[in-house]
This record gives C-alpha cells, sequence and structure tokens, in this order.
C-alpha cells in the first residue's frame, strides 16, 4: 500500500474523505525534533495519523507518537490546524482520497526509546538544521517551518 500526496494538483484523483488528524512535533532538550521516515511513500515526517473515534485529540497524539516512535510524550501547545483542500492524499491500498485536516501540536517526550513502528522505517532525532536535506512532503515541511518560525498565533488554513 502506498500513501501518494498531491497539492494543487490537476491530475489529482478527487477527495472521497475528510478524516480529522493530528501530527506531533515531539523536540527534546537539545532542540532536535522526533522524525519518522514513513514506510508508505519513504517520505520524512513527524509522527502522527488518525483520531479514533472515543478519543481526544491529545490521546490520539500520544498514542500515535508511541506507535510510530516508541516514544512517550506530554502535549504541550499548538502550531496550528490545516485543512487545505488543494492538499489531498491517496491510499492505494482502499483508493481512499482524503482532504488534508490534520492538527499539529507540539511535544516534549517523558520516556521511551526511538524505534519503528508498523508506518515508520527509521525514527531519528534531527537537529533543526538538517530538515532541509531530508525528503518529505510539502505540507509536512511547512508544518515544521511554521512551528520553526515561533509564531505568536497559531496556523490556521
Amino acid at each position: 500500500a502506498r500513501r501518494i500526496d498531491y497539492y494543487d494538483d490537476s491530475n489529482a484523483p478527487k477527495a472521497n474523505s475528510l478524516v480529522p488528524s493530528v501530527n506531533v512535533i515531539v523536540t527534546n532538550d537539545d532542540g532536535r525534533i522526533l522524525m519518522i521516515r514513513r514506510s508508505d511513500n519513504d517520505n520524512w515526517a513527524v509522527p502522527g495519523g488518525a483520531i479514533d473515534l472515543g478519543e481526544s485529540v491529545t490521546q490520539a497524539a500520544i498514542r500515535e507518537t508511541e506507535e510510530e516512535t516508541g516514544i512517550c510524550c506530554e502535549i504541550t501547545g499548538l502550531v496550528g490546524v490545516y485543512s487545505d483542500p488543494r492538499h489531498v492524499i491517496h491510499y492505494t491500498s482502499n483508493d481512499e482520497v482524503r482532504q488534508e485536516f490534520s492538527i499539529v501540536l507540539t511535544a516534549y517526550p517523558t520516556g521511551g526509546h526511538p524505534r519503528p513502528g508498523d508506518e515508520s522505517r527509521e525514527v531519528h532525532w534531527v537537529k533543526p538544521s538538517a530538515i532541509d536535506g531530508l525528503q518529505m512532503d510539502r505540507s509536512m515541511r511547512q508544518r515544521i517551518t511554521h512551528y520553526l518560525e515561533h509564531r505568536s498565533h497559531p496556523v490556521v488554513t
């Protein structure tokens, strides 16, 4: 199964679902950001995924981070809410095409050890200065950039 991201692409398939999801920017005491190399498209990203029925945004963020990285965390803030309909994500396993809807949170680690999960091939603490050299989707790079800009208010798109 693959994940294919499209942004403002006239050849992109039309969205057929909208799934609330979270991404988590976890930073350690050295200022490094917890990053995963996704197993479905080989891109680098911060951990995250769909919010399940019966769980809060915070619960989903903590669960997804631990599942994908082995790191437990505590949520500390909000980077923004990203819902640009020009960004769609095609999951080839079931032909689902999601419109972007992600709440991006900040966190700090409280325990655990970095290890890959089912959705991650690699897990690393990455210096912010090294992020530009990593292969990642445009929307993920934008979310991390917004975090690194230390904006005074959350981004809402």
